[in-house]
Order: structure tokens, then C-alpha cells, then sequence
């Protein structure tokens, strides 16, 4: 499998936010799922599979390599043709936490299941278009864009706004914070008036001038 293909789904709030989650190709020799626990447990990457990724420094060390892995391997636990939620969970330390960032909403612990679980069947398709990625230390960051197919539905306060088949691509950033080679926080910030636009949610500005 080439790690050049990545994919992701993306988790929804009930008030028509979006926050995006990264699925990944698996990189090479990833290892199988384990139960749930606090051991060490990721794919190995090569120095081919390195060689394909958009990394900003490619003098990365035996510690930084693995916990890219360690993020590139849970992605793949979230991505759709190869879901494995608690392999998933198992990739965060035991408090580890995902927030999305906008709209300051968190998953720990068997709630990270359901971010997983609940989003897949919104963007089925989604693809993930790597930008940049970053590894310092215990620190990975990825700028990215996020390119997909609408098929929800999805519940907002006004209603619920049905599959349209519209096309999302717009950016996002997700930042990862590891500690013994497990994610212990996962942030991500998506380019939410981008991706509610091209759903066909727009900004009513007169309105709200209007209003003020």
C-alpha cells in the first residue's frame, strides 16, 4: 500500500461544526491491533515510506520516527476501509484527549470510539491531501487539506441538512502532543467557513449587520 494515498473521515458536532480526524494509509509492516492498553504498539516506517512523506526536516531520530508512526498508525485505525476503533483508542495514552479546536469539544477515553464510529458515514471518501508535516521531538504537526464527499445527513439546529454530494477541499491543521511514544493530545483546527461553504452553508452577513 502506498503511503502516498491518505484518507480521512471527519467528526461532527450537533451544531453544524466540523473538526477533522486523519485516517492514513498504513505504512509498511504495520503492526496488527492490539487490545486495548498502555503498551507500545505501531507500524514500522522505513526510510522509503519517509521518503514519500512532505516532511519539513527529513533528519528525524529513532524517537521522532516512532512517534510519527504512532500517528500515521492510528490514522489508519480511523480510516474507513480498515476502521478499528479500539486500536484506535489504544494509540492515545490512557488520558489522552482529541479536541477540536473551533469549537473547543473533546473525546477521552471509549468517547474516542464514537468519534470514530459516528463520523465514518458522513465522508465515506474523504481524502486527505498532505501538505507539510513536522516532527520535533514529542511534537507532530501536519498542515493538510481535507477533500471529500458530502454524504451525511447531518443534524444542525435548523434542521437536518441532507447528503447534497457536495465537494469539500479546504485546509487544516492538526497537532499532536505524544508522551512514551502514545498521543497524549490531539488538537485539530479546520478551516470551517471553507468546508460549511462549499456544504452549502453560508454566512448571512446583511442579517447580521442588519442585527447589530
Amino acid at each position: 500500500m502506498k503511503l502516498s494515498k491518505w484518507k480521512m473521515i471527519i467528526p461532527m458536532v450537533a451544531v453544524a461544526s466540523l473538526a477533522g480526524l486523519a485516517i492514513a494509509a498504513a505504512p509498511t509492516q504495520a503492526a496488527a491491533a492490539s487490545p486495548v492498553n498502555n503498551t507500545q504498539a505501531h507500524p514500522v516506517l522505513s526510510a522509503a515510506d519517509l521518503a514519500k512523506l512532505p516532511l519539513t526536516d527529513r533528519h528525524l531520530n529513532r524517537h521522532e520516527i516512532a512517534n510519527l508512526a504512532t500517528v500515521l498508525g492510528a490514522y489508519h485505525d480511523a480510516e474507513g476501509t480498515s476502521l478499528d476503533p479500539d486500536a484506535f483508542v489504544n494509540s492515545f495514552t490512557l488520558d489522552g484527549v482529541f479536541t477540536s479546536v473551533l469549537v473547543n469539544q473533546s473525546y477521552q477515553g471509549a468517547a474516542l470510539k464514537n468519534v470514530v464510529n459516528s463520523t465514518a458515514a458522513l465522508f465515506p471518501d474523504v481524502h486527505r491531501d498532505l501538505r507539510s508535516i513536522t516532527v520535533h521531538g514529542d511534537t507532530v504537526s501536519i498542515q493538510l487539506h481535507i477533500q471529500g464527499t458530502f454524504e451525511g445527513p447531518l443534524q444542525t439546529p435548523a434542521g437536518v441538512l441532507k447528503p447534497n454530494g457536495a465537494k469539500v477541499d479546504y485546509p487544516t491543521d492538526d497537532f499532536f502532543f505524544l508522551q512514551n511514544g502514545k498521543i497524549k493530545e490531539f488538537d485539530c483546527l479546520i478551516g470551517l467557513s471553507a468546508e460549511l461553504g462549499q456544504l452549502g452553508v453560508n454566512f448571512d452577513w446583511a442579517s447580521a449587520v442588519a442585527a447589530g
